[in-house]
């Protein structure tokens, strides 16, 4: 009798003890190096989801490896301005998550009334979900230090 009760401890103990290893596992994977969105935690799985929505609905404009298109700063023949990169030589990382988002899902009008653009509004096209996505992956690429400046202008900002 002792002896099954030595047993049925140590099974309760590597349970919880392998209970302990699969939380500590599932926390490292709810966020990527403090990596958030809207205050939200991301995944590698909303990275990696938000890589393929990228090449899918982005890349022929901000280019495959997110470097825009060329002399992308000098208006094009129709008044309009080229697609920006979203690495770390554009300016993207230089706005807030809140705003980052509107632009995406109903076009930089929303931000900057009048403003016209070539870009398409992706508003019943994306879910919120997947435009999320795709900015946790371009945001994913920064350097840390554009990282940090793009995650204190969200802050300040309040994502209001």
């Amino acid at each position: 009798m002792r002896r099954a009760a030595i047993i049925g401890a140590a099974i309760v103990a590597l349970s919880a003890a392998g209970f302990a290893v699969f939380a500590q596992s599932e926390s490292d994977e709810a966020s990527v190096d403090g990596l958030s969105f809207l205050g939200e935690p991301v995944t590698t799985a909303d990275i990696a989801a938000g890589q393929t929505l990228y090449a899918e609905n982005c890349a022929s404009c901000h280019g495959a490896k997110l470097e825009g298109q060329p002399d992308w700063r000098r208006r094009l023949d129709n008044g309009h301005m080229p697609a920006p990169p979203h690495d770390e030589t554009g300016h993207t990382w230089h706005h807030s998550d809140r705003n980052l988002f509107i632009v995406t899902k109903k076009g930089i009008g929303a931000v900057v009334p009048g403003y016209e653009s070539d870009m398409p509004v992706f508003e019943g096209l994306l879910t919120d979900d997947e435009i999320a996505d795709v900015l946790s992956y371009i945001k994913s690429t920064w350097p840390d230090r554009e990282r940090t400046f793009q995650a204190e202008v969200s802050a300040n900002e309040g994502d209001k």
